[in-house]
């Protein structure tokens, strides 16, 4: 919980530029009357908010359950800044047209779309959903998180509590079927979207008295939400659980003893409700989990490299509770974060080269779908980790060393990749991992050191960390 971090400026209204000067006195007026007529404001929000926004992308092929590899807009993205830098982003998506690309409905550079219930204001996720139209991807929504008359708080235009305790907060059960609604007009606005998350984290959803997830009131809320989805559209693609997958010291109380290894023991815990949530869900047309390779104690068991295993493991877990459905990872970390959850410490080569292993795991475990979380920054030229520069200058939106990670990786292997083995020299085995299908090879030196490596009977020499393409 907790992991990404947030920052209140992301709520960022834009009245004015959005209905112009002589419109946004006329919301203030409306704002004040609601203020002295007792009622919330709905200045600037709209009724019909399942109205058709845009123009959706044409009609495609049937959806399938996965949409392959691909990022998480965060609370700064590339559809906002100088126009050559967001043009320049928009042009490098295009160029790998299908990019998955995975936005919530609410923070992470969303504003709050129903401040009143029935008022919408779907501006700024309108303007996510249109760059993801214009640059080629493949959408997915995340249904999260739900706006603060359906959890206790405050309704009205202005009144959204944008801090990450009010955010992570879950709708209370008297409301869960409000959240369905929404999710359902959401799925209405967007027709072009065929896949959806529901909801993040299993956000809000941990019971204090019983130490334990509340995985009953999750599943209520799933049902209701994935209901709600199919009646939309019997195409519509909705999964879930969303859960952390956390590990923990093999000797802590709440290590499982059915899923370990030496990265580590999942905590049973979350796997109760995992498994709770497969038995009495209503459906599910793919599998959602996500995680870490460190344990819960930023543990990287016995080494960075090696704890990436656990994805393996926890992947192939996951396919055989739910008879392999198609497995997502919505997040995945291999790089611990500091106390504010930056992951600056490592050096760029190292970063991508635990990143590349990581990424081969989560495929070995039987995952074929996954988001890079994008920790984008909002000025600056230095982004470690990010996969373009911030877009505030017209020099800005330069791809960096993550994008030709990701993007590389999603177009050499797309779900229903059929993989190949490739020979590697016994003594270097214990220093490359290699990913490959019959064009291609991925692979990776888990070195700080220049090694030679013979990989697929070639030998060439490998910079340390280095992450090499091979054409086979």
């Amino acid at each position: 919980m907790g992991r990404h971090g947030w920052d209140s400026d992301t709520r960022r209204w834009r009245l004015t530029a959005l209905l112009g000067v002589g419109a946004a006195v006329l919301a203030l007026a409306v704002t004040l009357f609601g203020t002295l007529s007792g009622g919330p404001s709905t200045a600037g929000t709209t009724r019909d908010g399942d109205k058709v926004h845009g123009t959706p992308a044409g009609p495609g092929a049937k959806p399938e359950p996965y949409v392959g590899w691909g990022f998480t807009h965060t609370q700064y993205s590339a559809d906002e800044g100088a126009g050559a830098a967001t043009a320049r982003v928009r042009r490098l998506l295009g160029q790998d047209a299908g990019l998955a690309q995975n936005q919530h409905i609410m923070g992470w550079g969303a504003d709050n779309p129903e401040p009143v219930a029935g008022h919408y204001d779907f501006g700024a996720l309108d303007r996510r959903v249109d760059f993801m139209r214009a640059s080629g991807g493949a959408p997915v929504i995340t249904l999260c998180c739900s706006p603060d008359w359906m959890k206790g708080g405050k309704a009205g235009v202005g009144n959204t509590n944008w801090s990450q305790a009010a955010l992570e907060t879950a709708p209370t059960p008297d409301h869960y079927q409000d959240f369905a609604a929404l999710a359902a007009t959401v799925a209405r606005r967007y027709p072009d979207v065929k896949h959806f998350i529901v909801w993040n984290e299993f956000k809000g959803f941990w019971n204090d008295a019983g130490s334990r997830w509340d995985y009953e009131g999750y599943t209520r809320m799933y049902n209701l939400v994935y209901r709600a989805l199919k009646k939309v559209g019997k195409d519509i693609m909705v999964g879930g659980p969303y859960l952390v997958m956390d590990s923990v010291d093999p000797r802590d109380q709440n290590a499982s003893t059915a899923l370990k290894g030496p990265w580590g023991a999942m905590d049973r815990r979350v796997l109760d409700a995992f498994s709770y949530w497969n038995a009495h869900k209503a459906g599910a047309d793919f599998t959602v989990v996500d995680g870490s390779s460190y344990t819960h104690d930023d543990d990287l068991l016995p080494d960075e490299f090696a704890a990436t295993d656990k994805l393996t493991a926890v992947s192939e877990w996951v396919r055989r509770q739910t008879h392999d459905l198609p497995l997502w990872w919505a997040e995945y970390y291999v790089e611990p974060g500091d106390g504010n959850g930056n992951r600056t410490g490592w050096s760029e080569p190292h970063r991508l080269a635990v990143q590349a292993t990581g990424m081969i795991s989560m495929v070995r475990g039987g995952a074929d779908s996954g988001f890079y979380w994008n920790p984008e920054d909002r000025r600056g030229t230095d982004c470690p980790g990010c996969l373009w520069t911030p877009t505030d200058s017209a020099s800005g939106g330069t791809p960096l060393p993550m994008y030709d990670l990701v993007s590389r990786f999603a177009k050499a292997f797309p779900p229903k990749t059929a993989y190949q083995n490739v020979s590697v020299a016994a003594d270097d085995a214990p220093n490359v991992r290699v990913l490959a299908t019959a064009r291609t090879a991925l692979v990776v030196n888990t070195l700080d050191r220049t090694i030679s490596a013979q990989v697929d009977g070639k030998r060439f020499d490998m910079r340390p960390y280095e992450v090499r393409w091979l054409d086979r």
